[in-house]
């Protein structure tokens, strides 16, 4: 069960990662971008995220674990959402369920 709630948290950092990194973007050029804190945030959330997979890897297993870290869309959709303030369309909802309804055919 912890290594459940793990594969959660893991799924939902590297979606919060993206969202930094998106912010990061918008920051004008590269050297811009390379003082932006957004980028650096991004980068630890994605790191720790990769921890907790290894984490996770060694107690479930590998053809369980990478089809549910689709669950990774649905955080991305919120989270875009409420932060970036875009759109949550039908379509959208549509294909995140079927990515989701496919990890869960593949995963049990």
């Amino acid at each position: 069960m912890i290594y459940v709630v793990l594969l959660l948290c893991m799924t939902f950092m590297g979606a919060a990662a993206s969202i930094f990194f998106k912010k990061a973007s918008g920051s004008g050029g590269l050297w811009q971008m390379l003082a932006n804190w957004n980028l650096y945030i991004g980068g630890g959330l994605y790191l720790a995220a990769a921890v907790m997979n290894i984490l996770v890897l060694r107690h479930m297993n590998y053809s369980v674990v990478l089809p549910l870290t689709s669950i990774t869309y649905i955080w991305t959709m919120v989270l875009t959402y409420l932060v970036l303030k875009e759109k949550i369309t039908k379509r959208k909802m549509a294909g995140v369920a079927c990515i989701i309804l496919g990890a869960v055919f593949v995963a049990f």
